[in-house]
C-alpha cells in the first residue's frame, strides 16, 4: 500500500479551502491549485477591486510572477524543486488577452526542459484572480 502524505508550505498562501498545498504519493507530488496571492494576505497582486470585490483591472504579468512563485516555494518546502515539474494544467479567465503574456512568460521561466501543459479558459477561479496553475512534479531520491 502506497502511504499518501499532505503538506501545507509556510511560504504560500493559505489554501482558500480544506486541502493541502500538495499531496505526495510515492515519488509523484501533486500539487493543488495555486493561484498569486501572497502568504498573510487577501490581497492579490496585480488586482484591483471595487468595494464589491469585482475586479476593476489586472495585470497577468504580475500575477504570473506571483503565481509561479508560489508553486515554487510549495514545492521546496515539499522536497521538490521547480525543475521536477512534470505536468501543469493552467486555468486562465481570458485567453485572447492574457495567453500572449503568460507563453512568453512560461517560455523565461522553463528555458530548458519544460514540463506537459494545458491550458485552458475559465469563466471564473475560487478568488478575483486571473490565473491558478494544477502541478504534478517527481520527487527525485
Amino acid at each position: 500500500m502506497t502511504v499518501s502524505t499532505a503538506h501545507i508550505s509556510d511560504k504560500a498562501p493559505e489554501p482558500v479551502g480544506a486541502y493541502p498545498h500538495a499531496r505526495r504519493v510515492g515519488n509523484l507530488l501533486f500539487l493543488s491549485g495555486v493561484g498569486p496571492r501572497k502568504k498573510g494576505s487577501k490581497d492579490i497582486p496585480g488586482v484591483t477591486l471595487d468595494e464589491n470585490r469585482n475586479i476593476t483591472a489586472y495585470d497577468i504579468e504580475t500575477q504570473c510572477h506571483s503565481v509561479f512563485e508560489n508553486v515554487k516555494n510549495i514545492l521546496e518546502s515539499s522536497g521538490a524543486a521547480w525543475e521536477d515539474l512534470v505536468d501543469v494544467t493552467v486555468y486562465l479567465t481570458n485567453m485572447k488577452n492574457d495567453f500572449p503574456i503568460y507563453n512568453k512568460l512560461w517560455a523565461q521561466y522553463f528555458a530548458s526542459n519544460p514540463p506537459c501543459r494545458t491550458t485552458l479558459e475559465v469563466t471564473a477561479l475560487p478568488t478575483p484572480i486571473a490565473i491558478e496553475l494544477k502541478c504534478i512534479a517527481v520527487i527525485k531520491e
